[in-house]
């Protein structure tokens, strides 16, 4: 049972709980490879390298690409978020406390699936650009360029994660912001957290890691190929009564992990907040 519960009595609260400046569950899984149903405490992916074609004679063998196959290992952790509810408590406030408990604690588990997937993104050497600078156009043009040499598909499965004081330098790009360049459909005024623009779609995110000393944020631009989501155990909430201590206890867990499939595919640039 939270210490907390009696800022929400009648007296101090209306009967809405408002999770606040919290992410609603991850914002990245759908940005990766995910494979489902992993049995076991890993799960094996696969990268595939490039094949090489060759001619051949009349009659002789079709020659072999000799592509590469490299088996990338991720390994599953499990994680939980509980909290008790008093009996007596909720007699004396007017919110569901359980279900906003359920849902605080979905919230949470689903901030660690992102926060795998980005730490899958931060194991990638590919990084560009001046890290004392703010970003701006001609950082985002040296990690577009990063990619296509490494022939990086434009296949409409790309994606950028970065911050929202990025998200607020991209605005100030008018290739990015103004309908004279992306068209009245692609202005990223009607939505603020995703966008697509050069064929990538941009995801505004508060969890990237940051370098309080040097006041700076990392951010992303990869290829859903590029990383894979293993789950054991999506994320799954319970509610029972704990007569011993009079109180419902809610129950969240998942059985998860992350890894990067393919380095080349991701390109990490760093950025200023100064």
């Amino acid at each position: 049972m939270s210490t907390t519960i009696d800022r929400a009595f009648v007296k101090q609260f209306e009967g809405e709980v408002h999770q606040a400046f919290q992410r609603q569950g991850s914002k990245l899984r759908n940005t990766v490879r995910v494979r489902n149903g992993v049995q076991g405490s890993s799960c094996v992916f696969q990268r595939i390298g490039k094949g090489i074609a060759a001619t051949k004679q009349r009659h002789d063998f079709v020659p072999q690409m000799n592509a590469e196959h490299v088996a990338i290992e991720v390994t599953l952790t499990d994680y939980y978020a509980g909290d008790y509810v008093d009996k007596l408590d909720e007699l004396k406030v007017n919110i569901d406390e359980r279900q906003a408990l359920a849902r605080a604690g979905a919230y949470a588990l689903g901030r660690q699936t992102d926060q795998l997937i980005i730490q899958a993104l931060g194991a990638t050497s590919n990084v560009v650009g001046d890290a004392t600078k703010a970003l701006t156009k001609a950082k985002v043009l040296q990690a577009l360029e990063a990619l296509g040499a490494e022939d990086v598909p434009d296949d409409g499965e790309r994606y950028a994660v970065v911050g929202w004081k990025q998200w607020a330098n991209l605005l100030d790009l008018p290739e990015f912001a103004s309908a004279e360049y992306v068209g009245s459909d692609n202005l990223p005024w009607q939505g603020t957290q995703a966008k697509s623009w050069l064929g990538t779609m941009w995801i505004a995110h508060s969890g990237l890691p940051f370098d309080g000393t040097a006041n700076r944020r990392t951010c992303f631009w990869y290829h859903k190929s590029a990383v894979g989501h293993a789950i054991g155990q999506d994320v799954t909430s319970d509610v029972s009564w704990v007569g011993e201590r009079a109180a419902h206890f809610v129950a969240n867990w998942m059985s998860q992990g992350a890894g990067l499939i393919d380095p080349a595919g991701c390109v990490k640039f760093v950025c200023s907040e100064a």
